[in-house]
């Protein structure tokens, strides 16, 4: 009976400090990381990463202890994560004038591809990348 291949998978966990001025360290550890991976779009998933951890860091009770960001790279895709301490969420621009920063994620992404899963007591923004 033939065995199924193994799916070959590629995880990146680390916890960074919650401040603004880490997000730039957020960015060369994850894009180093993938780049020795081989991974075709490194400079979106950065970009996504980093839109996540500015949120996070801004917005969430992380601002001054700690984000967590994953990757996990498959054959097919690439998934990313930020999770962050939760808090209160406040909704973004309601009519749309004002450009946000999760548009240009879900530009990359596509449509179903990206969310943020949580409540108060904790959150994990995710987007799928293909490669």
């Amino acid at each position: 009976m033939p065995r199924a291949a193994a799916v070959k998978t590629i995880r990146f966990t680390r916890m960074f400090c919650g401040y603004a001025d880490k997000v730039r360290e957020v960015r060369h550890e994850v894009a180093r990381h993938l780049t020795a991976c081989g991974y075709p779009r490194v400079d979106d998933a950065v970009l996504i990463i980093s839109e996540f951890c500015a949120n996070a860091v801004l917005h969430s009770d992380s601002r001054g202890q700690f984000v967590i960001v994953r990757t996990e790279l498959f054959p097919t895709h690439l998934r990313v994560e930020v999770e962050d301490l939760g808090g209160k969420w406040a909704a973004g621009d309601p009519d749309g004038t004002h450009p946000h920063g999760l548009m240009i994620v879900e530009a990359l992404t596509g449509m179903g591809e990206w969310g943020i899963d949580g409540d108060e007591a904790g959150r994990v923004a995710w987007a799928r990348l293909g490669t």
